[in-house]
């Protein structure tokens, strides 16, 4: 309204009369809901009927709002699982989606992608450990101390929903009871060290089997081992058997290594020896064949000529022994005198290099010594020949 309009006073100064206002607006609200026009008809026995008409109009308001209650939406990580009256009716997937509105249907959003996680051992830290769940007996009758996180999805909503009253305290439970039954059948060093990784294969197996069983809908994703190590009252203790296992490993990594380098070897001179031994074996035997062929061919010899080839053997026998020796053999039978010369000494001097001399001394000298010869043999043969 403008504000010439006479509700304000018909442009008098100050305020409008604010009854009147709220006069007229009831009038034109009860004209609205009784579908009449103009506001001016005196409020008596239709009072009921303006009234009702817009109860009418008020409750399919509110009927339209309880049916919109009943729309919903899924993610695309999550699922819904719709009640009625409380039982089970279906599982919808991502999307918009619609039930009968409350109190009949409801429905229940449950998140099928975030991984969840448990802590058995410890609380957010290692360090802030809980001996109650983390002391574990092994199958040598050691105790380990063992802290290790379960990460787990849903896979199936309504028995996720409807199988378990405490969904986390149950994978917990489980998972304790798996990890304390594979350490109770495991050694306790395959448990510390080279282990680890299959103690929590196996616990984790086993966990996922025990929730099938129980119908939980949960499926285990991984088990991770975060620590494992003796109690805090013998670590010292433990620590020294450690050292002396890995004493053991180094001695036994150098004597292996000793081996492998030794063993080659002597397998290598076996090998040699026995090539050599083979050589030496063909050898001896083409010898010994050599030596009977010369000896047949020499016996056909023989038999041709026996005198000849005596004769013959003992001058090779008595050449091949000579040739070998400094000795001086004298025929003392023929009475002769045969002039003693230090063949010995002259041999040695021979086979020394001897100082080259000049051409003209060499000259002179050479017939003088081949006279010196020819005279000495001719003296010898001189003697021979006397009675």
């Amino acid at each position: 309204m403008g504000l010439n309009d006479p509700q304000w006073g018909g442009g008098k100064s100050g305020p409008p009369d604010l009854d009147e206002l709220w006069r007229n607006f009831n009038q034109k609200l009860e004209s609205l809901f009784s579908g009449r026009k103009g506001g001016g008809a005196p409020m008596g026995p239709k009072v009921g009927f303006s009234l009702g008409g817009g109860l009418w109009i008020f409750v399919a308001i509110a009927f339209l709002i309880w049916l919109a209650s009943g729309f919903y939406i899924v993610d695309a990580s999550q699922r819904g699982v719709v009640l009625r009256f409380g039982k089970y009716i279906e599982t919808t997937m991502p999307g918009p989606r619609w039930h009968l509105p409350y109190p009949i249907e409801s429905a229940e959003i449950v998140d099928v992608s975030t991984v969840r996680t448990v802590e058995i051992g410890y609380r957010n830290n290692v360090k802030s450990k809980i001996p109650q769940e983390s002391l574990m007996l092994t199958d040598d009758e050691n105790i380990v101390d063992i802290q290790f996180a379960v990460q787990y999805i849903i896979k199936n909503p309504e028995a996720y929903l409807f199988n378990n009253r405490a969904p986390e305290d149950a994978v917990k439970q489980v998972a304790e009871t798996a990890i304390r039954e594979v350490v109770g059948k495991s050694k306790m060093n395959f448990v510390l060290y080279e282990g680890r990784e299959q103690v929590a294969d196996q616990a984790s197996v086993l966990m996922q089997k025990i929730l099938d069983r129980y119908k939980a809908g949960i499926a285990i994703s991984k088990v991770t081992m975060q620590n494992a190590q003796p109690p805090e009252q013998v670590q010292a203790a433990f620590d020294d058997a450690v050292k002396a296992n890995q004493d053991r490993e180094r001695l036994k990594n150098e004597g292996q290594a000793y081996a492998n380098d030794v063993v080659p070897r002597a397998a290598g001179a076996a090998a040699r020896l026995s090539q050599e031994a083979l050589g030496y074996k063909q050898r001896v035997i083409a010898n010994a064949e050599g030596d009977a062929s010369r000896f047949q061919q020499i016996l056909t010899e023989y038999d041709k000529a026996p005198g000849v080839t005596r004769e013959r053997l003992y001058l090779e026998t008595m050449q091949e022994v000579l040739s070998n020796t400094n000795k001086v053999l004298v025929d003392q039978q023929k009475g002769g005198n045969l002039l003693y010369l230090p063949l010995d000494k002259l041999m040695q001097a021979t086979t020394a290099a001897p100082a080259p001399l000049p051409d003209d001394a060499a000259a002179a000298k050479a017939p003088v010594t081949q006279d010196n010869r020819s005279r000495d043999v001719f003296r010898n043969r001189d003697r021979e020949d006397r009675p």
